[in-house]
């Protein structure tokens, strides 16, 4: 770690002196809450500051650093968890973390601890729909899916309900007509979030896909497209971002499970 624990007795010295309050002497000393492992710094005070703990980006990451982040995760006692993790990383994971969970279609690996800070359990979580245009949006789908379980939340799921047959998204609207908030994935002309907008009374999350023809420009064209929607409650994220339409809806949905349990 890189906390100066010889620097806590003037803080803490500091704090009986009334000189910082409780939560500046808090701030002051979990700011130095990283694990120092040479080429990568892992920031174990993200579940105090954001809700949740630091997340894995493991592309470009070599196997063995992903084993020394997940270590330095899972000894401070959360959830280890990474996106984009190539077959070659997720059988040196498992080797080493033989409890591992790899989606290879979602390109994700979560190592679970009984006693994690990232999933308290909660009696009435909040709830995320996954939406998806087509059947070739699911890799994205699939890493917004995991992102959501870990999170700790309930998901439904709905896949293949584009703009092509309207008639299948109307079929599919009460099973998550009650959700906390809509992550809809879609590729081509990006059209579905609106659509879905139109019919649920939350946050619908965006996430344009690279799935087109050659005028789709890897996504260019449904990304456009869903930043000019006309529906008031559907905000956008980057292409192809999976984990982060998961993660800004269950940041919505965890917020909104904890004020009904306060109110109840």
């Amino acid at each position: 770690m890189s906390t100066n624990r010889d620097e806590l007795p003037a803080m803490a010295a500091r704090l009986q002196r009334g000189e910082v309050s409780l939560e500046e002497f808090l701030g002051q000393f979990s700011s130095g809450l990283i694990a120092d492992l040479g080429d990568v710094q892992v920031d174990l005070d993200r579940p105090r500051r954001c809700g949740f703990p630091e997340v894995v980006f493991a592309e470009g990451k070599t196997s063995e650093a992903l084993e020394r982040i997940f270590g330095a995760l899972l000894e401070s006692g959360v959830d280890a968890f990474a996106t984009r993790v190539d077959a070659n990383q997720a059988a040196h994971l498992k080797a080493v973390f033989s409890s591992g969970r790899y989606n290879e279609r979602g390109r994700t690996f979560l190592v679970s601890r009984e006693t994690s800070q990232s999933s308290e359990p909660m009696e009435n979580p909040g709830h995320v729909a996954i939406v998806t245009a087509g059947a070739s949006d699911a890799p994205v789908a699939e890493e917004a899916r995991e992102t959501a379980l870990w999170m700790g939340l309930d998901v439904t799921m709905i896949y293949d309900v584009g703009v092509a047959g309207p008639q299948r998204l109307q079929a599919n609207l009460h099973k998550f007509d009650s959700a906390d908030a809509v992550v809809v994935i879609a590729g081509m002309e990006g059209a579905l979030p609106s659509v879905v907008g139109g019919h649920v009374a939350c946050p619908v999350i965006a996430v344009p896909t690279s799935v087109g023809y050659g005028a789709n420009f890897g996504g260019l064209a449904a990304l456009l497209g869903m930043l000019n929607s006309c529906a008031a409650n559907v905000t956008v994220v980057n292409i192809d971002a999976g984990f982060k339409g998961a993660y800004v809806a269950g940041l919505i949905a965890h917020n909104l499970a904890k004020a009904r349990m306060s109110r109840d």
